[in-house]
């Protein structure tokens, strides 16, 4: 609950400045100014956005199933949300805490495949299936690699409690005692991992279930104002949500990287929160520095290299685990 309590209005906030600072991180690696007109230094340009989408008709298709079509949107929202219930924000602060959090949360936020799939089929729109049954191949396809480099960190905790995966990365030792410094291993299961997250994000370069140069943003094509703005809202909370959790899987959780200092309810907060925009912005990074793949290359990086090589990556942590024990 305490996690709850704290996400909603960070979320806002973390939603207004992610849009902003992709724009900004955008117009710098492409040498221009990004917003400048609405605020100083353009800071308000999101917030005039907003108002603008809460502004705007809302439409629906007189061929849409109207109420497949309007919670749609919630429910992909609320799956992403929930997921942010097991995520432990401090030794004082463990989330849901629950002993299967990591279980718990690779499977809620598989059922955001529901609301993509009723909002393509509802709309009434067959470019918009044929967008919602893409996004959902690709979404199916890259939660295995994820979940098999999850399960790698599971095994060399032993344990599937998100807190006590962060409390086996405490101690004197400040980074050292981090999973990736224990286990060399986990640093490519990491970027397995990441890579997997930008899939599931739907952000480029597998950014296919929302191409607008091909299909006039997929699955959400008929969706305008508010409920659009909740599909944007959903996307964006799952950046945060993913790096959330390569933060507690991988690096420390809320630990501090600093030896022994900085540790307590508010500092592990700040760890915490720090790492998982460290890793938003490096998602934000990589959509202006690669190109869209096909869906043919999307889909053949997951079956033939990814999920063989998390597989591997699996077999090496139960041997490790054998040798330490």
């Amino acid at each position: 609950m305490s996690t709850i309590v704290f996400i909603l209005p960070f979320l806002v906030f973390y939603l207004v400045m992610i849009v902003y600072a992709e724009r900004k991180i955008s117009a710098f690696m492409q040498d221009r100014l990004g917003p400048m007109e609405v605020g100083y230094y353009g800071l308000l340009q999101t917030i005039a956005d907003l108002l603008k989408l809460l502004q705007k008709e809302d439409i629906i298709p007189a061929a849409a199933d109207r109420i497949l079509f309007k919670i749609a949107p919630i429910i992909i929202f609320v799956v992403i949300f929930a997921g942010f219930s097991v995520i432990p924000l401090s030794a004082e602060w463990p989330g849901a805490g629950l002993q299967t959090g990591v279980f718990f949360l690779l499977a809620i936020i598989s059922l955001d495949v529901i609301g993509i799939i009723l909002a393509g089929w509802s709309s009434g729109n067959k470019y918009s299936s044929l967008g919602a049954f893409r996004a959902i191949a690709q979404i199916i396809s890259y939660e295995v690699p994820l979940t098999l480099t999850v399960l790698c960190v599971a095994m060399f905790n032993n344990t599937l409690d998100l807190q006590k995966i962060s409390i086996a990365q405490s101690g004197n030792l400040g980074l050292v005692d981090w999973n990736v410094v224990q286990m060399p291993f986990l640093f490519v299961a990491w970027i397995i991992f990441f890579i997997a997250s930008l899939a599931e994000s739907n952000r480029a370069p597998f950014d296919l279930p929302e191409a607008e140069s091909e299909l006039v943003a997929g699955f959400h094509t008929e969706y305008s104002g508010f409920r659009w703005a909740i599909v944007m809202l959903a996307e964006y909370a799952m950046m945060l949500l993913v790096s959330m959790l390569g933060a507690v899987l991988f690096f420390g959780s809320w630990n501090s990287p600093i030896p022994g200092a900085l540790n307590g309810l508010v500092w592990g907060v700040f760890w915490l929160v720090l790492k998982s925009v460290v890793l938003t912005v490096l998602q934000v990074w990589v959509r202006w520095t690669y190109p869209r793949v096909r869906i043919d290359q999307l889909m053949n990086l997951s079956w033939k290299y990814l999920t063989p090589a998390a597989l591997v990556l699996v077999i090496i942590t139960g041997f490790w685990k054998l040798w330490l024990s």
